[in-house]
């Protein structure tokens, strides 16, 4: 008796695992969800997933070759942005330039340079290097643009390729922004001046971003949470660690974050349930931080 074909929540898990096993593709609901994994930044992972991992013969024509295609296009897009990047920090010395994001991420959490795209550069400088540092990049092409950041960013900066949204202050209290710059630790492959944050503050500090957008950000961040949640195990970097859940509940606490990051991590156990153990340990008991954002996110894969 043939089983029944996956659901689109099966789907998405099976797409967005970093080891998937095969299964029967036949009847899978790709016409629902092939155009959101490209709204959502995760058909890179899922392109490859199909075509190296999982076998493509059951998989319609016309989505193996949307997907592939956008697969090939963010390993160059991303590989372009990040050189660019790197030489324009290069030279820059004396400096706490604090990578957030996606630039930190795709390298210490994602095992393929495709599996997460670039969309952006955001960075943490702290108060007194805005200006100095939208000086020094001036030499590379970039100049000021006026974008409201809902993020918070204290600046945009655009060489009409990439744009740099970068923080002056991440926190309400400026002694904790100031203990949070200098807890980062080195990120030499962009020079001297090259930070990223510790595991758990750069946990904190995605659910932190997340918020203050009302959530309403590609699923792919979500996806960043899951690997920082379990602590990047297909990797062998900076994020390569178990959390030390004490601290994450503490600083949430201090942050002010405790309602978002149970909102975010929900979310996260919801979507990818090898989360739970560890989902179960971090979840602070305040009341989630309810959105439209997050229902309609669970309406959609769950179909509620």
């Amino acid at each position: 008796m043939r089983a029944m074909p996956l659901s689109k929540l099966e789907l998405f898990r099976l797409l967005t695992s970093f080891s998937p096993k095969r299964v029967d593709l036949k009847g899978a609901p790709w016409d629902e969800l092939t155009d959101w994994l490209f709204a959502q930044g995760l058909a890179p992972l899922a392109a490859y997933n199909l075509e190296y991992r999982l076998g493509a013969m059951q998989v319609p024509e016309w989505v193996r070759h949307r997907l592939l295609s956008l697969f090939q296009g963010t390993a160059t897009d991303n590989v372009m942005k990040l050189v660019n990047l790197k030489q324009s920090l290069a030279e820059l010395e004396g400096r706490r330039i604090v990578m957030l994001g996606g630039v930190s991420f795709v390298e210490s959490i994602y095992p393929h340079v495709a599996f997460r795209p670039v969309v952006d550069v955001r960075v943490f400088v702290g108060p007194m290097a805005v200006e100095p540092l939208t000086t020094w990049l001036r030499r590379a092409e970039f100049k000021p643009v006026e974008i409201v950041d809902a993020a918070g960013a204290a600046k945009v900066l655009s060489d009409t390729r990439t744009e740099i949204f970068v923080h002056g202050s991440l926190l309400d209290d400026a002694k904790e922004d100031s203990a949070l710059l200098s807890r980062a630790v080195a990120m030499r492959p962009f020079g001297v001046s090259a930070y990223r944050l510790e595991l758990e503050d750069a946990l904190l500090t995605q659910v932190l971003l997340m918020s203050r957008q009302n959530f309403e950000v590609p699923v792919l961040e979500f996806l960043d949470l899951r690997e920082l949640v379990l602590g990047a195990p297909d990797m062998g970097g900076a994020y390569s660690r178990p959390l030390d859940v004490g601290l994450v509940q503490e600083r949430a606490k201090q942050w002010k974050l405790e309602a978002a990051l149970r909102s975010a991590l929900e979310v996260v156990e919801l979507l990818w349930p090898e989360t739970t153990e560890v989902v179960t340990r971090l979840k602070p008991s305040a009341p989630p931080q309810t959105t439209t954002a997050l229902e309609t996110l669970r309406s959609l894969l769950l179909g509620r």
